[in-house]
């Protein structure tokens, strides 16, 4: 076992992920970003973007499950969905469980990502081939613009605030989604660790409440994240993520790995420490 992939985004503040791998499946430098896809030793096939660990086959239902289910069982009725990033298919593959969606967009900026997941992550990404969905290869800030009152619950799977995907984590950004969905649309956003990233969702939250008449922040454990954790931001024009909750949409759901009904609610509960740190955020 001496083939090693190590993480080193926040290696400065003392942080690194290490995991063994058998073999280097893909490597490729995109136009936006370098790609990996490794067969690694304890997590199956895991994709990597510049060095950072976007996903492995072992855990990956325990983020694209909760960044997908939460809104989609509190909207009575998501006809039309848009996905921003995702590239790899796991979060449209949630989406598409759901069998009131009609329309299922992904705008994804990079289409080197979509063809190599197609190629080795097919657990993933053999939702492309849905019929009801449909596939954007742009820039998700430049896309969203262009739809206004359309879209019932928006989806931004994106990467972490840096390089291409730096824009998504902007305010101008969350208003331009406001825009873009119907009066009872709901946005949730890939919103990073509350263990190590407190100064980002601060951030995040002050504006989104002040766009979005609702505002909560939820997480899940994904434990080959550098922090085992990652958190979503719901942000909702009308409903509220617990008391609109529809339990009973839960049981038409098939192939759950993470999420349940008490999961649901259970990921609304914030440490004590971070619920104060966000409640005083303005």
């Amino acid at each position: 076992m001496d083939k090693w992939f190590e993480e080193l985004l926040e290696a400065e503040d003392g942080r690194i992920v290490k995991i063994a791998y058998k073999d280097l499946l893909a490597s490729h430098q995109s136009k936006f970003q370098k790609i990996d896809i490794y067969d690694t030793v304890a997590f199956g096939r895991m994709l990597v973007h510049d060095e950072v660990i976007m996903l492995t086959e072992a855990d990956e239902a325990h983020y694209h499950e909760m960044i997908v289910h939460v809104a989609m069982n509190v909207h009575p009725n998501p006809q039309r969905v848009l996905i921003i990033g995702g590239g790899d298919g796991g979060t449209l593959r949630e989406v598409l469980k759901h069998k009131q969606v009609q329309t299922a967009h992904l705008c994804e900026i990079d289409g080197d990502v979509i063809r190599l997941c197609k190629k080795y992550l097919p657990n993933l990404s053999f939702s492309f081939a849905d019929p009801k969905a449909e596939i954007f290869r742009e820039d998700g800030a430049q896309f969203i613009k262009k739809k206004k009152n359309f879209y019932h619950v928006i989806i931004v799977d994106s990467s972490d605030p840096i390089g291409p995907a730096e824009v998504l984590f902007k305010e101008q950004f969350y208003r331009d989604m406001f825009a873009a969905l119907t009066g009872d649309g709901i946005v949730v956003t890939q919103s990073e660790s509350f263990l190590f990233h407190k100064d980002i969702i601060k951030d995040i939250a002050s504006f989104s409440r002040k766009i979005y008449p609702i505002y909560f922040y939820y997480y899940t454990m994904v434990p080959t994240y550098p922090s085992g954790v990652i958190g979503f931001s719901f942000c909702s024009k009308k409903y509220h993520p617990i008391n609109d909750f529809k339990p009973e949409k839960v049981d038409a759901l098939e192939g759950l790995k993470y999420y349940s009904k008490d999961m649901h609610k259970a990921a609304f509960v914030l440490p004590q420490g971070f619920a104060m740190f966000l409640e005083s955020a303005e």
